[in-house]
């Protein structure tokens, strides 16, 4: 009786992920918030999508562990940030960055943000 409930736990925390993923065009799961990032590479992550100039939501994975945990089988990502431009996984902070220098992230957050604007 316990594998059921750990087994529909999961299957609720990942459904939630995959909402979370689906719902928000631009999704940063990071340790802390924007204001107050609890990690380098989530600061850095967040100065990045900031510099592109378009909203983005977070999920702080520090106050909440069970997606902390379930995450990166979901993303197939091990470590954090992850970033989700139009449900697609983009990357960590090191891809992230080297977008944003290269030019191609701010195309994609620009037409990820005309999208909602737009619905």
């Amino acid at each position: 009786m316990e594998i059921e409930e750990t087994s529909v736990e999961e299957t609720s925390i990942e459904k939630t992920i995959k909402e979370q993923i689906g719902s928000n065009p631009i999704l940063i799961y990071m340790k802390g918030s924007p204001d107050q990032p609890q990690c380098g590479f989530s600061a850095q992550s967040c100065q990045v999508l900031m510099a592109c100039g378009e909203r983005f939501s977070y999920i702080d994975i520090l106050s909440n562990p069970e997606i902390r945990s379930s995450l990166p089988a979901i993303s197939e990502w091990p470590t954090f940030p992850q970033l989700f431009i139009q449900g697609e996984l983009v990357g960590g902070c090191d891809i992230i960055t080297e977008m944003y220098e290269s030019g191609e992230l701010l195309p994609m957050i620009k037409e990820a943000a005309e999208k909602v604007a737009a619905e």
